[in-house]
């Protein structure tokens, strides 16, 4: 199951998941990039979304406005629709409408290998990206073990490099694989100090002492946060319509 968590508000660009995607709303896109790799369902706080999606062939379920990230907000849709806890559950924002299915697919598998290790909780993926891109702290940096798991996520550019001789750093790219039992275990963590210093979800599962597996991906797709991000991507990407 693949859930599109869509919250209608964002103060950086109001109403940003129904912008306009040659000739489609910016959730709709999204859920059409991957709807061919497993059931799509769209999880929101808006009725007026529910009926666009529903609209677009897609089903969708509201959830509670109060929620402080997507994957709460998932989890929540997730418990709606009663899923098991061996099922599979991939987290896309909808802020993601030129997302790639290798990308998805990697993850899906990663979560499926990795379904009965109690210890990952979580799973996701990084691009390599030069040193000029690793300094914006909108791209989230990962570093891995040996293993391909996270050892920590920041905004800013690790790991720091003394000799000012690095330039590849890994990117991390925003799509969570869970089970059900493991996105259930997630969201009964407590919140972590440095989840809400670095503002990234994910050091919750780190700070509590569990496991996020990494995989690498190839990807030209990045998410949308701003009217100027919405401009860059259509200008550099290619969509054909549905």
């Amino acid at each position: 199951m693949i859930i599109i968590p869509a919250r209608l508000g964002s103060t950086r660009f109001p109403n940003k998941i129904l912008a306009d995607i040659h000739g489609l709303p910016m959730v709709i896109r999204t859920a059409k990039a991957v709807e061919s790799i497993d059931k799509v369902l769209i999880a929101t706080d808006s009725e007026d979304v529910v009926e666009i999606c529903k609209s677009h062939g897609f089903d969708a379920v509201m959830t509670s406005q109060n929620h402080q990230s997507g994957t709460d907000r998932i989890y929540e849709a997730a418990t709606i629709i009663n899923l098991s806890d061996n099922d599979i559950v991939i987290n896309i924002q909808a802020d993601e409408p030129f997302i790639e299915e290798s990308v998805v697919k990697a993850v899906y598998e990663l979560t499926k290998s990795n379904a009965d290790t109690q210890t990952v909780i979580m799973n996701s993926c990084y691009k390599i990206v030069d040193s000029h891109e690793a300094d914006n702290p909108n791209i989230v940096k990962v570093v891995t073990s040996l293993s391909e798991k996270a050892l920590y996520f920041s905004r800013s550019k690790i790991p720091y490099s003394r000799d000012n001789n690095l330039n590849e750093y890994k990117g991390h790219i925003g799509i969570y694989g869970f089970t059900m039992e493991s996105l259930r275990t997630f969201c009964s963590l407590s919140h972590a100090p440095i989840e809400h210093i670095e503002k990234l979800e994910q050091l919750r599962a780190l700070y509590a002492g569990y496991d996020i597996g990494m995989v690498e991906v190839e990807t030209n797709s990045f998410g949308i946060d701003t009217i100027e991000d919405l401009e860059k991507a259509l200008k550099e990407h290619k969509i054909y319509l549905i």
